[in-house]
């Protein structure tokens, strides 16, 4: 079924319906589910950091399961080598020749759990997969399903053992979502669905509310959304001032803006506007950015957050009518 069987206004109800099945499951969190909606709307990926045991983990399953997409995970370890991450070629005794055995990778949403558990050469192993959406192995590139989305979490503040992300590796995560403890009150209603006999292992109450030929539909038609040169200008005017702050060593990147364009897009898209404004660019600035500025160690220093600084940008850029 293509795009033009669906009207935006069913696939936005369709969209709405995701949300509403994984809130079912977690409490508190509505800005990590959007962003990992946008996310999948602008067919970008997801970083997702916070402390353990703030449902890092649990969003995402609940977020695959209200998808009815394939889902698997991935516990990056140490030991953790490529090719249990893309699929490696394997001997066949009887044919005598090497079959190439598809890793978890070949799935629509894929949770990479603490992805800086694993050493470099394995987190490298995503980069073709999240970029080029295909797998190449002896020669032959092999494409991932679609849609297709890398959901990685990890933990800010256990550094034993843990090896940081590379700025190549950071650059293909859309946005990074910060996923922090909830309110009281959303503390209360997470004990409460407990003690009322909720699991979060088995997710029984959480159904599939789209189908695939409408996230692809939805990508489609959030793609479409108009954007004017003013506003492609205002994404320039803001990377152009993360790239000039005293406190960035390294700022926005042309990736980084198309990043940011198309989250916005996606956003405008689910809030039925018809054109990308300011307004979107500068929601979205935070979440597709924050991961993407490399600050001079004296600002580090300091206490200087990308956060800060791209809130600064924000309120000094002059900003089209």
């Amino acid at each position: 079924m293509t795009a033009e069987n669906f009207n935006d206004a069913e696939l936005r109800q369709a969209m709405h319906r995701v949300r509403a099945e994984v809130d079912k499951a977690v409490v508190g969190q509505a800005g990590t589910v959007t962003g990992l909606l946008v996310s999948l709307l602008a067919r970008g990926h997801v970083l997702l950091e916070g402390v353990p045991g703030v449902a890092k983990t649990l969003v995402v399953r609940s977020f695959a399961r209200a998808l009815g997409l394939d889902t698997k995970r991935v516990q990056f370890t140490p030991d953790l080598m490529p090719g249990d991450v893309t699929g490696s070629l394997v001997y066949d005794a009887r044919t005598g020749e090497f079959d190439f055995r598809a890793g978890p990778v070949f799935t629509n949403i894929l949770l990479a759990d603490e992805i800086n558990r694993t050493p470099p050469k394995t987190q490298a192993a995503l980069l073709e997969a999240m970029e080029e959406r295909q797998v190449s192995a002896d020669g032959v590139s092999r494409a991932l399903p679609d849609p297709f989305l890398v959901a990685a979490t990890q933990n800010p503040i256990e550094h034993e053992g843990t090896y940081s992300l590379p700025e190549a590796q950071l650059d293909r995560f859309l946005m990074k979502l910060v996923v922090g403890m909830p309110e009281r009150d959303s503390e209360v209603a997470v004990l409460r669905k407990h003690a009322s006999g909720f699991s979060p292992r088995e997710l029984t109450g959480v159904e599939a509310a789209v189908s695939a030929d409408e996230i692809r539909a939805a990508q489609d038609a959030a793609s479409r959304v108009e954007v004017t040169d003013d506003v492609l200008g205002y994404v320039v005017d803001l990377a152009r001032a993360t790239r000039q702050s005293p406190s960035v060593e390294l700022g926005a990147s042309p990736r980084a803006s198309t990043g940011l364009l198309a989250a916005a897009k996606a956003w405008a898209w689910l809030n039925a506007s018809t054109a990308v404004t300011p307004d979107h660019i500068q929601t979205m600035l935070v979440p597709v950015w924050r991961h993407r500025l490399q600050l001079r160690p004296d600002a580090q220093m300091e206490g200087v957050s990308a956060d800060a600084v791209l809130t600064s940008v924000v309120q000094q850029t002059r900003v089209p009518i």
